[in-house]
């Protein structure tokens, strides 16, 4: 078992590109009578305390969330993401960041279900206690399961409603993560070809991250839009997080353009130095 724990990550630039993704397809399931499921394949905590042990030590929300949270000039995507989190701050004080689990629950109406999976038992417990302490919606509409999102996913899919999102978003630490998430997609896209899927990946110095982006890509008859956001040069030593990007299947035909308005100003926001930039592609199915 490793020892990952999301809350010294929370919030960083990484959570901020993602959650902008997330926010906006969600967003988008809702503009639809139909209910829908969100799947979420590492969940983590599902909230997390900024001003906490963990997210304090490293303090990485400093170079993410909390550069947007006086903006006045953001895009209308990093707006709708940012009324999620202030929501879980309604003094005004940036205090508490909603992980993917609480982003959906934001979102979801009294007929969608959000289905979680987070493998790691103290992150599991913790995610359990925060669903617990949000009330009997969030209960009623959410259930966690202890077990490797990877391999569980498949049982639930198609989901009843044949409409829905899943989330793949791992840590990555172990490096057979890569490999995993285009066999776990392959096998999930046999079971439900008309989902929504999100992958989440670290732009690292490894070849792995780079190879799974080309065997994602190559993947035929599937829609595709990728976009990436880099905040700094890559270090010399080969090490830390310089960027990130979500490679999403079937996203819904708004997110192309929410993005090519929303990534130049991320990455103008959110340098570190003058390496940041952005990419956005899809395949145009």
């Amino acid at each position: 078992m490793f020892s990952y724990r999301h809350a010294f990550h929370a919030a960083n630039h990484a959570d901020v590109l993602k959650h902008i993704v997330l926010v906006h397809l969600l967003d988008y399931l809702g503009t639809k009578p139909t209910p829908y499921w969100v799947i979420d394949t590492h969940a983590g905590a599902g909230v997390y305390a900024l001003d906490g042990e963990w997210a304090s030590k490293r303090g990485e929300f400093i170079d993410g969330i909390a550069r947007l949270w006086s903006r006045n000039d953001a895009p209308h995507a990093v707006n709708e993401y940012l009324d999620v989190v202030r929501s879980m701050n309604p003094d005004g004080m940036l205090r508490y960041y909603p992980g993917s689990p609480f982003i959906a629950l934001h979102f979801l109406r009294d007929k969608d279900r959000l289905r979680l999976f987070e493998f790691h038992r103290n992150e599991s417990l913790a995610l359990a206690r925060n669903i617990g302490e949000a009330g009997g919606g969030a209960t009623r509409k959410t259930l966690i399961d202890a077990a490797d999102g990877f391999v569980a996913v498949q049982a639930l899919l198609p989901p009843p409603p044949r409409r829905g999102l899943v989330l793949i978003d791992p840590s990555y630490e172990d490096k057979r993560d890569y490999s995993k998430v285009v066999s776990t997609l392959k096998g999930a896209l046999t079971r439900f070809a008309t989902g929504s899927f999100a992958i989440w990946y670290p732009q690292v110095q490894r070849r792995d991250s780079f190879e799974m982006v080309r065997k994602l890509s190559n993947m035929t008859d599937l829609r595709w839009l990728h976009a990436s956001l880099t905040v700094r040069r890559p270090s010399a030593d080969g090490l830390g997080l310089h960027g990130s990007g979500m490679f999403v299947i079937n996203p819904c035909w708004t997110l192309e353009a929410a993005m090519h308005e929303t990534l130049p100003w991320l990455a103008n926001v959110l340098a570190q130095d003058s390496g940041a930039g952005w990419t956005l592609e899809s395949n145009g199915l």
